[in-house]
């Protein structure tokens, strides 16, 4: 009688059951010579038998079919099939007469009804013990969630600890990944340029590829890296540490929301291109190249428009130099103003102690209603899709308040950083009031205001507060920004930067 050697082991990566096939043929070769077995072929392959769609065990029924065979030497019965459409086909053929004989070194067979049922249960043991191991492994990866370690591949920035199982920060990746987020939060990068920026920064995926497109895209909208996990569709909090914070993340998400893209550059560059409106018919304002100059004018793009005048870039940009006259600080009185600002620092923070405790009590608050939402849910009081929605939103204000804590504790007041920022923005406006790098004047007025518009030759726009306030009042000094100058606003123990007092 001629047999086919099968051997098959579960995985196709090189580095794991290595030498299972080739113990395999060893000893099934070493069985058929000790029972003087006829072998005709040999078939070997590295692939699970959970589901049916094995090439070589195809191959090999085939083989039988056509009566090249007549018999079958594996290992073990589970070597053929953990699925019960291929254990089915095997003892359909043996039905049919097709397969004559089966022979396992560790399994006795004989083409009889009580052979057939024992093979019947050899196939239904190994299928049991594929389902059982799926649920386990699920089971496992279900409270390595609960608590708090992501039991997957760690995305770009960390990586997966082998000694811990644990999620650790990779020190050498994590600057790029949040210098990533800090480029796409402006507002004026690509998904592509983001690309092009990662090849330039050698930022590559944990397996050493390239960063795409689509893998780019995936990063900026993970909520891993803000301390979070995501587990078939639930919410949870992780045990690793945040490499953003949660306001950068959103303001990420805001951006790509917009889907906005950087405009190309034309044949002639015009500077302020896109960032006006005709405040007259609300068409956008056009760019035209004329006797060696730059000019804007309304497209009137929806017919008759009263501004019919031209308006030259060099008057745009005296126009705009001249608002920046009004909202600039002198390097000195930004040295005056930036010590007081470290004197109200000391204060603030001894201030905020108290914000701190109530905030801490907040979170403890909340931290037992997650218990008792969990409760609930398990008896069954609500549905899996408001336990979903109503765990979120209790974690996103659990890392609201968290984030609050954490600037309290390191700023004194939360409102201080932005008033720094500030203050260096009036200096930086100094400078730029005799710049000629428009495209820096462009940045700082998009961040400074909005709703850009010409009117009869006049640019406008709308400052926000306190910049307005500074600038109706003809300009910044250090008398006129004597302290208090920030008014702290209350909102949910929040102390927000507000404006200049009057």
């Amino acid at each position: 009688m001629r047999y086919v050697i099968y051997a098959r082991k579960s995985t196709e990566e090189d580095d794991r059951q290595v030498l299972s096939i080739e113990a395999q043929i060893t000893e099934l070769k070493e069985f058929a010579a000790k029972e003087k077995l006829e072998i005709v072929a040999s078939l070997c392959e590295a692939k699970t038998a959970k589901e049916p769609g094995r090439t070589k065990f195809a191959e090999m029924l085939e083989f039988i079919e056509k009566g090249k065979a007549e018999g079958i030497l594996s290992w073990h019965p589970d070597r053929l099939a953990r699925n019960s459409v291929d254990g089915g086909k095997i003892i359909h053929m043996v039905d049919c007469g097709f397969i004559k004989s089966l022979r396992f070194p560790s399994f006795w067979f004989e083409p009889t009804p009580q052979g057939l049922f024992m093979l019947n249960i050899a196939f239904g043991q190994s299928k049991y013990f594929v389902d059982n191991l799926r649920e386990n492994v699920k089971r496992g990866l279900r409270q390595k969630i609960r608590n708090g370690v992501w039991p997957g591949w760690a995305p770009v920035g960390y990586l997966n600890n082998p000694k811990t199982r644990a999620i650790d920060v990779d020190e050498k990746k994590t600057p790029k990944v949040r210098k990533l987020f800090e480029l796409y939060a402006k507002g004026d990068q690509t998904l592509y340029s983001l690309a092009n920026w990662c090849k330039e920064n050698k930022l590559k995926s944990n397996n050493e590829k390239e960063l795409r497109v689509g893998a780019i895209h995936k990063i900026l909208q993970n909520i891993f890296y803000i301390g979070l996990m995501k587990f078939n569709g639930e919410i949870h909090e992780g045990k690793h540490k945040p490499i953003i914070s949660k306001k950068l993340f959103d303001k990420c998400q805001e951006v790509l929301s917009k889907r906005g893209k950087v405009q190309e550059v034309r044949k002639h560059h015009f500077a302020f291109l896109g960032l006006m409106k005709c405040k007259s018919c609300g068409c956008s304002i056009t760019g035209e190249r004329q006797k060696g100059h730059n000019y804007y004018r309304c497209t009137k793009k929806k017919g008759l428009c009263q501004e019919k005048h031209y308006l030259r870039e060099e008057s745009l940009v005296d126009q705009m130099q001249n608002f920046l006259q009004k909202v600039s600080l002198s390097s000195l009185d930004t040295e005056k103003v930036l010590f007081e600002l470290e004197k109200e620092e000391i204060l603030a923070k001894e201030q905020s102690k108290i914000t701190v405790q109530n905030l801490k009590v907040k979170l403890e608050e909340i931290t037992k209603q997650l218990e008792k939402l969990l409760d609930v849910y398990l008896n069954e009081i609500i549905t899996t899709e408001e336990y979903t929605l109503r765990k979120q939103k209790l974690i996103n204000e659990k890392m609201e308040i968290s984030e609050q804590i954490k600037d309290f504790e390191q700023n004194g007041l939360s409102w201080l950083e932005p008033a720094r920022e500030f203050v260096l923005s009036l200096a930086k406006a100094e400078k730029l009031k005799k710049s000629e790098d428009h495209s820096e004047i462009l940045t700082f007025l998009k961040n400074i205001g909005s709703n850009h518009y010409l009117q009869n030759r006049k640019w406008h726009f709308e400052a926000k507060i306190p910049y307005n306030l500074v600038a109706a009042r003809g300009g910044a000094n250090s008398q006129n920004l004597t302290f208090p100058i920030w008014c702290p606003r209350s909102d949910s123990n929040r102390h927000a930067f507000y404006g200049i007092c009057s």
